[in-house]
């Protein structure tokens, strides 16, 4: 039996290497001053883009060449110090964004505020609720001066209350950030957004054009007009 169990650890795995494609043929010139949306079902390459553009993801065949300071909004709630206090994250998630002692100095009172956390911010994160980490999370994130602003399904942060103030400091990143890429399923605020739409199909640029157009396109194509783009 046991010999049996060695053979078995042992073994050499059956499961078959998957390659996955999540971008083909994909070839975009973006310039200064565009504000870019990205849609497309799951698993159509939107993250996948924006993670090669910030240099995460190194592409196999191609190049990717960006110019400018990049600030990326992904998940934002990942990689806080659970038993430190809000006070400490906002410190330690600043040095990971880039920031100095005497930057992050600055900005801890106006994020403290944004966050709307008061008290809280002296306890140690682990006794937040998600809502209450979430808005920490996008009150720090936010608080950026960025020149290639990446965003990626960040548009609704915390509750009602606090949705409209996250929507406002949205506004304000773009309209400071010299170029914008933003995935988000949430087509209306795309609209809003953005002057251009990037639609993606399993790892293909389907269509690139007026986010009205492309959006039109893209729900009707949704809702089974496959012609829709074609």
């Amino acid at each position: 039996m046991k010999e049996l169990l060695v053979r078995q650890l042992l073994h050499r795995s059956v499961n078959p290497l998957i390659e996955v494609r999540a971008l083909q043929h994909l070839s975009l010139s973006l310039n200064e001053g565009q504000r870019i949306g990205i849609i497309g079902n799951n698993g159509a390459g939107k993250s996948s883009l924006l993670k090669l553009v910030a240099g995460i993801y190194r592409p196999t065949s191609g190049n990717c060449i960006t110019a400018g300071r990049i600030s990326s909004l992904f998940d934002i709630s990942l990689g806080f110090d659970i038993d430190s206090t809000g006070w400490e994250n906002i410190d330690y998630r600043g040095y990971l964004q880039g920031e100095t002692p005497r930057t992050i100095a600055v900005k801890r009172r106006p994020i403290a505020e944004f966050s709307e956390l008061g008290g809280h911010l002296d306890m140690p994160v682990r006794y937040y609720s998600a809502g209450m980490l979430v808005r920490l999370a996008f009150s720090i994130a936010t608080a950026t001066d960025p020149e290639i602003l990446l965003v990626d399904e960040v548009l609704s942060a915390g509750d009602v209350s606090f949705q409209e103030k996250a929507r406002h400091r949205m506004r304000e990143l773009i309209s400071k950030a010299r170029l914008v890429l933003i995935v988000s399923h949430d087509l209306a605020a795309l609209a809003g957004f953005c002057h251009q739409v990037l639609w993606l199909d399993r790892g293909k640029m389907r269509a690139l054009g007026p986010a009205t157009e492309v959006i039109s396109a893209y729900s009707a194509f949704a809702h089974g007009d496959r012609g829709a783009a074609a």
